[in-house]
């Protein structure tokens, strides 16, 4: 099973990544668009460099399957054990200069996630998690600082009885999303971007996360991890695990949660599974 100097060696890289995507987000950058219309930037291409040569170093042989890579085509092939990379989550929130893009960093072993590390680097937060050994920290990490900063256990929290606080996506809020959350007892609804919203759940910020659309595999996987080793979990949207090497790498809908008994039991009207 992965250990913790794997998982130090996931933090650094992700630290590094993030100090190079800092110093393009405070400058001037081209934006350009992918064959799937999604944005682009030096901060992505610069990020997953730095990510894939460290990775290289602390886990030769492990087969890494990151964004940037695939979008030029260049997919491995996989076994039991991978690396998911997002060298740049959210680059619309970088793009637009709100802050809440981030590095992500997973190791899938058998399906699961068991080792991931979230970075905002704009925000000085990094939250990192080992699912088998059941911890997750989190650090208010800076860019622009060489030394480390004091880590604090991450555990979700028991949801409050006046209410859940669910966070979302600023960019994917649909209809069926508000059908789902009308099933809830939602006392706040956080808007946020990128992987950040895994981690809230896991830092007992918030209670859930509903995903009601598309998303790929390098976007979910490291917060997942972080949420899963402070305790929480993912599923899909009829309740059985939400699992990893799916074809094309492409995700369902699915709900990330502090505890499943906050989310509603039976048929869920509206919600196309």
């Amino acid at each position: 099973m992965p250990d913790s100097s794997l998982l130090e060696a996931l933090v650094a890289a992700a630290i590094e990544a993030g100090r190079a995507a800092c110093a393009i987000y405070r400058g001037e950058f081209e934006v350009t668009t992918k064959a799937d219309e999604s944005p682009v930037t030096a901060a992505d291409h610069a990020s997953e460099a730095i990510i894939l040569a460290r990775l290289a170093q602390a886990a030769p042989g492990i087969p890494v399957v990151a964004e940037e890579q695939v979008a030029a085509g260049r997919i491995p092939q996989i076994g039991r054990t991978f690396f998911l990379v997002d060298p740049l989550d959210g680059t619309k929130e970088f793009v637009q200069r709100r802050g809440d893009f981030t590095i992500n960093i997973a190791l899938i072993h058998d399906r699961v996630p068991q080792l991931g590390v979230v970075y905002a680097p704009a925000k000085s937060r990094l939250f990192a998690g080992n699912v088998d050994a059941q911890q997750a920290f989190s650090s208010e990490q800076s860019p622009d600082d060489d030394a480390p900063a004091p880590r604090k256990a991450l555990r979700v929290r028991t949801p409050p009885p006046h209410g859940l606080t669910v966070v979302a996506s600023r960019s994917h809020l649909n209809a069926e999303t508000d059908r789902y959350l009308r099933l809830l007892k939602v006392a706040n609804l956080v808007s946020v971007g990128s992987s950040l919203k895994f981690c809230l759940v896991a830092a007992g910020e918030a209670d859930v996360y509903p995903r009601l659309g598309p998303t790929m595999e390098w976007d979910t996987a490291a917060g997942q991890a972080v949420l899963m080793a402070a305790g929480g979990t993912v599923v899909n949207l009829d309740g059985t695990a939400f699992c990893y090497g799916k074809p094309e790498f492409r995700n369902p809908s699915f709900i990330a949660t502090s505890t499943l008994t906050v989310l509603p039991q039976g048929p869920r009207p509206g919600i196309h599974v």
